[in-house]
């Protein structure tokens, strides 16, 4: 039982890590050099993180610089940068690459918290399945004998717990990203 209720909370925590992931990667109109984690050029033929061929920074709140180390890359950044879903134009001097990231309307604001509260509602339908399957599991261990059913009773209780504990913390993790997009 003991292991059931730790892949439980392995399974909770790994689905809050994924979601805080997700919520770090909506952009809020302040420059997160994490936007650019997903995209990738091409450097000598191999696919290649930004990260790991250029300097990035944010010297401004809406400004993410972009300096490769070597020039030729620039091209490919700028090509990968368009490709991607990211929405920014990258304007580029032949020496860095700038992302000047626009102020967010009230509207798209209105959207994009609507879009956080839709995965923030996933990963609490993520986290109530893992009570479910822990919960089942709990039983057929009673139904097999292992446990009793004060055992079950107790395993269940721990079980929703843990449940409650990752909703608050599913619903605290939305409400800091919604403060984060509604704040002017």
């Amino acid at each position: 039982m003991e292991q059931t209720i730790q892949n439980a909370e392995e399974k909770m925590g790994k689905t809050l890590a994924a979601l805080e992931n997700e919520f770090s990667l909506v952009r809020a109109g302040r420059a997160n050099p994490r936007l650019l984690d997903r995209i990738t050029v091409s450097y000598y033929g191999v696919q290649t993180h930004i990260q790991q061929v250029a300097n990035i920074s944010v010297p401004e709140a809406r400004i993410i610089l972009i300096q490769p180390w070597e020039r030729t890359l620039i091209k490919e950044i700028n090509k990968a940068i368009y490709a991607s879903d990211i929405g920014i134009n990258p304007q580029d001097d032949g020496q860095s690459i700038r992302l000047v990231f626009p102020e967010l309307t009230g509207e798209r604001r209105q959207e994009l918290v609507k879009d956080i509260k839709k995965k923030a509602e996933n990963a609490k339908v993520a986290v109530r399945n893992i009570r479910r399957d822990a919960v089942e599991g709990i039983k057929k261990l009673e139904k097999a004998s292992e446990i009793t059913e004060d055992d079950r009773k107790d395993g269940e209780s721990r079980v929703q717990k843990l449940t409650d504990k990752y909703v608050a913390d599913i619903d605290a993790a939305l409400e800091r990203k919604t403060k984060e997009i509604m704040t002017v």
